[in-house]
């Protein structure tokens, strides 16, 4: 695949759900998926009609098979993924006890993507994209993914590549909040375009306020901050301006998980389309209301079409009856 818009790496498991609302120790039957921020991030902006591609390790085990299989289904590059004999594929489990009330357990330690080190990065691929994306994930995953991470930093700007950094702290995978937070805010630091949620924001600059978080995370002028804010939208704050966007209504949450992933892809999306801010964040807002109106991390993602359905009804409805 030549000229990608977006490259991202980080881990990708398979997901075990189910559908009754129960605990899981009462649970007998699981349904299969896939789940993991980066894939789901390069899934959403598929589906919106981007070149993407995906760099991870894998276990030489049927469900790294499922994984790839999966995740190239969905139109994203998968040929800088590696196997690896030595670790398997990392599994989770997502409990459900009422609708909205979900309860998530990893057995990630030790995975194929916990193996992911600077040389299993092809700095030839990567430089054909336009944006880097990663995670606060991957470098909480072992020392070496943490340093590819760097790696893949580094190659981004040799390169002029846009780094967008999601932080989706995991607090569980760091030693200790201290560390979680030196090493996210490191990695901060050299990103181009920030998207915390609200409390990952108050954790990492104690401020409590969309516009002092935004204010203490931007290290120079050609940032953009972006902060999560759930069902009340998003702020955005860049050297040109400030200012709050709203969030779309939605009847019923089923599932939130994956709901922020999906709100990078709409902003990232926007980005690379070289709209203005604020209409990049309002389609992150709009891929966030899809996704969790659907059990599934990338179930509920929109197609170009819905998105521009939702963002501009009256518009396509005229289009429809020309």
């Amino acid at each position: 695949m030549n000229n990608l818009d977006v490259v991202t790496l980080g881990e990708t498991m398979v997901l075990f759900s189910t559908r009754e609302n129960l605990p899981l120790d009462y649970v007998h039957q699981f349904q299969k998926q896939i789940g993991g921020a980066e894939s789901n991030v390069a899934i959403g902006l598929a589906r919106l009609g981007h070149r993407v591609g995906w760099i991870s390790k894998l276990g030489s085990d049927p469900f790294g098979q499922y994984v790839n299989k999966f995740i190239r289904g969905e139109g994203v590059d998968t040929s800088e993924v590696l196997f690896t004999e030595k670790a398997p594929t990392a599994v989770f489990f997502k409990e459900s006890l009422s609708e909205g009330n979900v309860n998530v357990y990893y057995y990630r330690k030790g995975s194929a993507a916990s193996m992911l080190s600077p040389h299993d990065l092809n700095e030839a691929y990567i430089r054909q994209a336009k944006f880097l994306h990663i995670t606060g994930i991957t470098p909480a995953l072992s020392e070496t993914c943490n340093q590819a991470i760097y790696e893949a930093i580094e190659i981004a700007k040799r390169n002029h590549l846009t780094i967008v950094f999601d932080p989706n702290i995991r607090y569980k995978l760091f030693p200790d909040e201290d560390e979680a937070r030196k090493t996210l805010l490191a990695i901060a630091s050299e990103a181009d375009v920030l998207l915390p949620g609200l409390d990952e924001g108050e954790f990492l600059t104690g401020e409590s306020t969309p516009e002092k978080i935004s204010s203490r995370l931007r290290q120079h002028k050609e940032q953009k901050v972006i902060i999560k804010l759930g069902e009340d939208g998003a702020y955005y704050q860049t050297a040109d301006g400030a200012g709050y966007v709203d969030g779309f209504p939605v009847d019923q949450v089923v599932d939130p998980v994956g709901a922020g992933d999906a709100f990078a892809s709409g902003v990232i999306s926007g980005l690379i389309e070289e709209k203005p801010i604020e209409a990049a964040v309002r389609q992150g807002n709009a891929m966030g209301a899809f996704v969790v109106q659907m059990n599934g991390d990338i179930e509920g993602t929109p197609t170009k079409k819905q998105l521009a359905d939702l963002l501009d009804p009256k518009q396509n409805k005229r289009d429809v009856h020309r």
